[in-house]
């Protein structure tokens, strides 16, 4: 089976609303394992219609361009006036990885502005379950990260002139990783603004990044 378009699933289990991306190639081999994808967008994408969540960002790039994208790529939508619930996301991961034949020592978050501080929560809440994190323009609290969090690789994104989340919020996130051994890359955008998906997602090198990543503790 190849399948490179998006399907639409609601997943009644877990209430999520989410877009799911299959790989070329996918299902050909019955006893091969892809790596995953957890894609979580912005405020502006919230609501009960998915085709919001391809305006930027991952799910937008692989409209445009699926290409021979490696990943099973799996975006829900946060509903209106809420915001991303870590619990709600590890049921929906537990669900695709369970009905999908998904490698779960390659498995990665990122995701962009409010869906970058979700991807700070959710890789602080369960580090043990991600590869790596790629938090875009996002924010978090850098008093909830602990030791057990230096086991999870960061490449974290941000727009020198970003006004709506500063690059200020993501640079203190770095330096409280860097402070407990994580493994961290922070990369700022000179004169870009909020929007530093646009260029993080066309770059190749995140998805090699990724790839070279393997959950901690995962034999090689």
């Amino acid at each position: 089976m190849q399948q490179r378009t998006f399907e639409r699933v609601i997943e009644k289990r877990v209430g999520a609303d989410y877009l799911l991306f299959l790989p070329q190639g996918y299902g050909d081999d019955p006893e091969r394992r892809w790596p995953l994808i957890l894609f979580l967008h912005g405020a502006g994408e919230r609501g009960s219609d998915l085709s919001l969540v391809k305006r930027h960002g991952l799910p937008k790039l692989l409209e445009e361009r699926p290409g021979d994208f490696p990943f099973i790529v799996v975006s829900p939508q946060c509903p209106e006036g809420e915001i991303w619930d870590t619990d709600v996301l590890l049921a929906l991961l537990d669900e695709v990885c369970e009905s999908h034949a998904v490698d779960g020592d390659r498995i990665y978050v990122t995701g962009l502005s409010m869906g970058g501080m979700g991807t700070f929560a959710l890789a602080l809440a369960a580090p043990h379950r991600f590869a790596a994190a790629a938090p875009v323009c996002g924010a978090g609290v850098p008093l909830q990260v602990r030791p057990e969090h230096a086991r999870l690789p960061f490449w974290v994104f941000h727009g020198e002139m970003d006004e709506k989340v500063p690059a200020a919020l993501s640079a203190q996130m770095v330096e409280a990783l860097k402070a407990v051994g994580a493994e961290v890359r922070f990369t700022v955008y000179p004169g870009v603004g909020h929007d530093a998906w646009t260029p993080t997602y066309s770059n190749p090198e995140l998805y090699r990044w990724f790839l070279q990543h393997r959950r901690a503790g995962a034999a090689t």
